[in-house]
């Protein structure tokens, strides 16, 4: 009975801490920044009106860091990683936690004490929950530290609350600060593609069609959304997001690494977020709310005239 107590204990205390991880389920969305930048995968880009807040470092890149007086390497690693929610210093207290406590909990005399009676199991798993909060509330604080240290200013915009307001078009919008090394000029056209792209991503992954996906995004991309369709799946999930509206966006920076040019975008818009059950029951969101959200896109082509496709997506705040 114990042996049966102590399995439940740990699936449950799993569920707690593994759960949030996916039901925020859009494209890129409750899973962190992930992608590359080129050189500047590790450096935050300006702020600006759209995303007045400092971007989130990246959780999972195959981008190698700069050495110092050096040239950034190619990537180290053809599969992508999952370091968004184990990876860093927030990572490792995550885990050894967990690991402290569950091995306690299977090997021992459970985290704090012993179980005794359905009454003590129920004490246990208040005690995990209260130890899950403890750690999510250490991870915020330290992502706070490392966005202090990544440097950048984080300004409140003139406007900061106009979610609902459609604003003017995103290419009549300047060019924010950032290395101007190599700029490169973004023009109307660019912008629509940017906008087109939105859509289209958010519909391929609606659809869990990866071969979709593969046309609009880099290989490294499409690695990290693979992975996270194959989660979803292995819970029996599907995540759909429908009617996705750009509300406002800025150019944060444009810039040409030898002839590959990138440009990173803030966009802020809203869409339908729904994730179904294989029974077809909503697990999260509502399909008559519409959310606003709020991140940071990264476009990448080999030569101008190239299509642009998707190279990063980070979060902000």
């Amino acid at each position: 009975m114990r042996g049966k107590a102590r399995l439940l204990a740990a699936l449950a205390a799993f569920a707690l801490v593994l759960g949030p991880a996916l039901a925020e389920a859009r494209p890129g969305g409750g899973r962190g920044s992930f992608g590359s930048r080129g050189s500047r995968t590790f450096s935050p880009p300006p702020v600006t009106r759209t995303a007045p807040d400092a971007a989130r470092p990246m959780d999972r890149t195959l981008q190698q860091p700069t050495r110092p007086g050096g040239t950034v390497p190619g990537a180290a690693s053809t599969v992508p990683g999952r370091s968004g929610m184990f990876g860093g210093f927030g990572g490792a207290l995550l885990g050894g936690l967990i690991g402290v406590g569950l091995g306690g909990l299977l090997f021992g005399n459970g985290l704090f004490g012993g179980i005794h009676g359905f009454g003590g199991l129920i004490g246990l798993l208040l005690q995990i929950a209260l130890i899950v909060l403890l750690v999510r509330f250490a991870l915020s604080f330290f992502r706070g530290r490392q966005h202090a240290m990544a440097g950048g200013p984080n300004p409140r915009g003139p406007n900061p609350r106009g979610l609902h307001r459609m604003a003017q078009p995103m290419g009549s919008r300047p060019m924010a600060g950032g290395a101007a090394s190599a700029p490169v000029a973004v023009g109307d056209s660019d912008f629509r593609a940017f906008e087109s792209l939105l859509r289209e991503v958010n519909a391929a992954w609606s659809r869990r069609d990866e071969a979709g996906l593969a046309r609009l995004a880099t290989p490294e991309m499409m690695g990290f959304f693979a992975q996270d369709l194959r989660d979803l799946a292995a819970r029996g999930w599907r995540n759909e997001t429908r009617d996705v509206r750009l509300e406002q966006g800025d150019l944060a920076e444009a810039w040409r690494e030898g002839g590959t040019e990138f440009a990173t975008v803030a966009m802020r818009f809203s869409l339908i977020d729904v994730t179904y059950d294989a029974q077809d029951r909503v697990v999260e969101g509502d399909a008559q709310r519409r959310e606003v959200t709020t991140e940071l896109w990264t476009f990448r082509r080999n030569s101008p005239g190239e299509a642009w496709k998707l190279s990063a997506i980070q979060q902000t705040g």
